[in-house]
C-alpha cells in the first residue's frame, strides 16, 4: 500500500515539474530595445490671463451702476464701477467750508493778523512818542534839570511801551503760526476728502479685459469682496499643479508639452517660467507657471487641460518595460535573476545603465 502510494507521488511530482517548465517555456520574452526616453512629470493645467487681479473697492457702500461688461477691455486708470455713499459727499463739503475759513483768517482782508498788525502800529508810535520823551528827560536830568518823579515817570511809560511792543510782536507771529498751520491742515482735510470721495470709484490698475463683475446695482460692496476680475488681453499663462515628490526635479525653462480639452489632441509646446515656493497643503501640489512658445489662436481664463514637464532624455537608450522589473531593480533571464542599475524612465519604460545587455533575453515575471 505504501509503495502505491510512493509510486503516486513520483508520479505527481514528475507531472508537476513538466507542467512548471512548460509553462516557462510559454512565458513572454523580449530583448531590450535601444530608442530615445523621455522623462517628464505630470501635472493638471489651467489657462488663466496674464497679470489677472481682483479689483476691491477702497469703501463700502452701494453699487451704483457697472460702467463696463464682461468681455470690455478696459485701459488703466478707466472707471469700472461706481459706488455711492452720501457721507463723503457730506464729510468733503465740511472739509471745504473748513478751508474756506481757515483762509479768511489767514489770508483774507479781516484777519486776525489785520488786527494785530494795527495793534503793531499803534504801539510802535506809543513806543516812539516814550522813547523820545524819556531820552529828552534823560539828558535833562544828566544835566541836574527837572526831577527825579518825572524822570522815572517818563523812564517807565518807554519801558511799558517797549515791552508791550515785544509782546505784540511775539503774539503776532505765535498767532500767524497758528493760523497758517490750520490753514494747511484744513488743505489736506479738503485733499483726503476729495480722495475718499475718489475712492468710491473702481478703476482699472493695467491695461487688459474684464473677465469677471461680481456685484449687481443695488448690491452692498465692502472691502473684503472683490468688485471685478481683470487680467490681460493678449497674454496668458499656464498654471500649472505639480505633486510635492517631483517639485524637486523642476527648474526654470524646462520644456513641457501641454494639451487642452478644448483642442482635442493638439499638443501645443511651452517653457517653465515661474515656480512658486509655497506648498497648498490642501492639495499637496505646488503650483507652476509656463507660457506658450506658439500658443493656440483663442484663449479662455480657466480652460483645463494637461501637462507633461520633460525632466530629462537621452537619445539611444536602452530600456525596458517597466512590468518586466522584478523587486524594483532585477530582471529575470534564460540565466536567473540578474540585478541591473537603471536611469530614465517614464510611465511605461524605463532605461538599463548596466547589469544587461543589447542582446540577453528577459522574461516577463509570472502572474
Amino acid at each position: 500500500m505504501q509503495n502505491k502510494v510512493y509510486e503516486s507521488f513520483k508520479i505527481l511530482i514528475a507531472f508537476s515539474v513538466v507542467f512548471i517548465i512548460g509553462c516557462g517555456n510559454n512565458r513572454q520574452k523580449i530583448l531590450p530595445s535601444k530608442t530615445l526616453i523621455i522623462e517628464s512629470v505630470y501635472s493638471s493645467v489651467t489657462i488663466q490671463p496674464d497679470s489677472l487681479y481682483n479689483a476691491f473697492a477702497a469703501v463700502g457702500g452701494i453699487l451704483d451702476k457697472n460702467l463696463v461688461e464682461e468681455g470690455t477691455k478696459v485701459f488703466k486708470g478707466r472707471p469700472i464701477a461706481q459706488i455711492i455713499n452720501n457721507t463723503p459727499k457730506l464729510n468733503t463739503e465740511n472739509a471745504r467750508l473748513n478751508l474756506e475759513l481757515a483762509r479768511k483768517n489767514y489770508m483774507g482782508s479781516n484777519t486776525v493778523l489785520k488786527g494785530l498788525l494795527e495793534q503793531i502800529n499803534a504801539a510802535e508810535l506809543q513806543y516812539k512818542n516814550d522813547s523820545i520823551n524819556y531820552f529828552r528827560q534823560k539828558n535833562l536830568w544828566d544835566q541836574n534839570i527837572g526831577s527825579r518823579v518825572e524822570y522815572d515817570t517818563r523812564k517807565l511809560a518807554f519801558e511799558l511801551s517797549r515791552n508791550n511792543l515785544t509782546l505784540l510782536h511775539s503774539n503776532y507771529e505765535q498767532t500767524k503760526n497758528e493760523l497758517n498751520t490750520k490753514f494747511r491742515q484744513a488743505q489736506n482735510n479738503y485733499k483726503t476728502s476729495l480722495i475718499a470721495t475718489n475712492d468710491f470709484m473702481v478703476e482699472s490698475k493695467i491695461n487688459g479685459t474684464v473677465y469677471a463683475l461680481y456685484k449687481n446695482p443695488g448690491e452692498t460692496v465692502n472691502t473684503m469682496e472683490p468688485v471685478a476680475s481683470i487680467g490681460s488681453s493678449t497674454d496668458f499663462l499656464i498654471e500649472m499643479l505639480v505633486d510635492e515628490v517631483d517639485i524637486v526635479k523642476i527648474r526654470l525653462g524646462q520644456k513641457a508639452l501641454i494639451t487642452l480639452d478644448a483642442y482635442n489632441s493638439m499638443v501645443y509646446e511651452a517653457v517653465i517660467s515661474k515656480i512658486y515656493p509655497k506648498k497648498d497643503e490642501r492639495s499637496q501640489t505646488f503650483k507652476i507657471e509656463a507660457v506658450f512658445t506658439n500658443p493656440p489662436e483663442t484663449l479662455y481664463p480657466g480652460l483645463s487641460g494637461e501637462g507633461n514637464i520633460i525632466i530629462a532624455q537621452k537619445e539611444d537608450a536602452m530600456i525596458i518595460p517597466k512590468e518586466y522589473l522584478i523587486d524594483e531593480n532585477k530582471v529575470e533571464t534564460e540565466d536567473g535573476l540578474v540585478e541591473v542599475t537603471l536611469g530614465l524612465q517614464n510611465l511605461e519604460n524605463i532605461e538599463v545603465l548596466s547589469g544587461l545587455d543589447a542582446n540577453t533575453y528577459i522574461i516577463k515575471p509570472g502572474e
